[in-house]
């Protein structure tokens, strides 16, 4: 195998192994097709989907979402160190270099390659391909932006588009939004019109080769993106929503088709996993009680509303005496005031993230987008630009179908299952507890973005932060940490010191917004 040995950015590594001729690919992994030698689009493309910072991989969980946006947005229990708030710098490399090379960014340069490359009638083949790829691209580009800011793009990835080393620059972040939000609308009008292909379906390992699906994928992350600069930009994002909100046959969403009680398998957008990743997990909690339930996501919001969720998002804990395990009397989550020495002295009392639905599910898929995120988005837009009684049942819906999904984790679990409540048991939580639909337009945001960042959790922790960010909801209390610099959460994440010494020319453009309190674009 041949590699190309050039000391460049890590955003210009892309793929070395793919473009070396090397024997073993991905694409003879997926859907068992026929193993190839020759670079091939549907290959590539089966690659880009399958991302472990997508999947609840080891990696992507435990050691860049647990230690970093769920303790910034406090979707789970962390411990109080001196540097609980501080950014793991490996770990932000790793993650910086799984996006440029191999990752997305380095698959979709491959398919350009490639597809440049085809006579005309094999391009109209796999336009297809293209097309798809720009969505997933899109999507986690936009994440890489909220949590850094201005990244390099444009340039990225130019050795092998153009057979010349050039350090990317850094493009600017509200630019980049506003391209990705045209380019997943084009996305969705050319899925609209578009024929599905033997191939397309082979090795669409995210959808199926469901065009529909697809372009309610494009559709959902592009609202997605017009609601989070929606605080600081309304007069841009707020017609752009309202004309997708007011036209459903036009811009169709992930919305479970608005049913409460809904089939997250056949409607989500979820990256399922494969054969060869079936334990990911049971490495990722394998410390086993680091992972306590979040403080204020247990005491403040889910007991007193007696959330019907509760036994599928966490296990009560216990402790063992004479090989007799005794598990605690009610599901309580461990203050977020609690020193070290309370922390380890107590722990036996709390409660810990669930192992049937979280812990130990080897068949737990990789969010993308689901219909709850998708209602509350469209509850959010309702209430402060359209009709609050569309708002009210979107609310509604979007809190029934996280029930119904956070059930469906567990379902497919090889864990304890639990009784799923039934349509009036949830029925009844949304109308008359404590998360009840009521009080001032400001009250009602709030319990919007409250059930969101529930939903969202442990698994979604990076939207959950960027919300915290927009919105500043939940009112979360931050005990300072006692590290000089670190004392609370950032706003954003500092650039990866491998990027900062190997693309130093281009870092300097963007250096001086390189600091922890430095805000995204789309902060107010």
């Amino acid at each position: 195998m041949k590699h190309l040995i050039i000391k460049t950015s890590l955003s210009l590594l892309l793929i070395t192994l793919v473009f070396s001729g090397c024997k073993k690919s991905l694409e003879d992994k997926f859907v068992n097709p026929e193993s190839t030698d020759a670079a091939s689009i549907p290959g590539y493309f089966a690659d880009l989907i399958h991302n472990d910072r997508v999947r609840p991989s080891y990696w992507n969980l435990r050691t860049f979402l647990l230690t970093h946006s769920a303790v910034y947005a406090q979707t789970a229990f962390f411990n109080p160190t001196t540097g609980m708030y501080q950014q793991i710098d490996g770990y932000t490399n790793d993650y910086w270099k799984d996006f440029y090379a191999p990752g997305v960014m380095g698959m979709y340069r491959a398919m350009e390659v490639a597809y440049a490359a085809m006579p005309e009638d094999e391009k109209a083949r796999n336009a297809i391909f293209m097309e798809a790829a720009k969505v997933v691209l899109y999507d986690q580009a936009a994440q890489m932006v909220d949590n850094f800011g201005d990244i390099p793009f444009s340039e990225a990835g130019s050795l092998p588009t153009t057979n010349t080393v050039k350090l990317p620059k850094f493009d600017e972040q509200e630019a980049l939004y506003t391209s990705f939000i045209q380019g997943l609308d084009e996305a969705s009008k050319y899925f609209a019109t578009a024929a599905t292909t033997s191939d397309f379906n082979k090795y669409d390992i995210l959808n199926s080769g469901s065009l529909d699906k697809w372009r309610r994928y494009a559709n959902s992350v592009r609202l997605r993106l017009l609601m989070r600069i929606s605080t600081k930009y309304e007069a841009t994002a707020r017609p752009a929503v309202l004309e997708m909100l007011n036209n459903p046959a036009q811009y169709p969403l992930v919305d479970g088709n608005n049913v409460k009680d809904y089939n997250p398998a056949t409607s989500d957008i979820l990256l399922r996993p494969l054969t060869t990743n079936t334990n990911s997990l049971t490495d990722a909690f394998r410390e086993l009680p680091s992972y306590y339930a979040s403080d204020y996501m247990l005491n403040k919001v889910m007991n007193p509303s007696n959330d019907p969720r509760i036994p599928v998002l966490f296990d009560k804990f216990g402790v063992t005496e004479d090989e007799v395990f005794t598990p605690n009397p009610t599901y309580r989550a461990m203050p977020i005031t609690f020193t070290e020495a309370q922390v380890t002295a107590e722990f036996s009392k709390y409660s810990i993230i669930d192992s049937a639905t979280i812990w130990m599910n080897a068949a737990l898929p990789g969010l993308v987008v689901t219909a709850s995120e998708v209602n509350f988005l469209k509850a959010e837009a309702q209430e402060r630009w359209g009709s609050t009684a569309a708002a009210q049942t979107a609310y509604e819906t979007a809190v029934a179908q996280s029930i119904s999904f956070y059930y469906y984790l567990n379902s497919i679990s090889s864990g304890k299952k639990e009784i799923k409540p039934s349509p009036a048991e949830v029925n009844d939580f949304v109308l008359t507890s404590s998360i009840a639909y009521t009080g001032t337009a400001a009250e009602k945001l709030t319990l919007i973005g409250t059930q969101k960042w529930l939903h969202y959790g442990v698994l979604q922790a990076q939207h959950a932060w960027a919300e915290v960010r927009r919105t500043g909801i939940p009112a979360l209390t931050f005990v300072p940490a006692t590290l000089a610099g670190y004392t609370l959460p950032p706003t954003r994440l500092m650039y990866p010191s491998v990027e900062k010494s190997n693309n130093a020319a281009n870092y300097q453009a963007v250096q001086a917004k390189d600091t922890r309190t430095t805000k995204i674009f789309w902060q107010p």
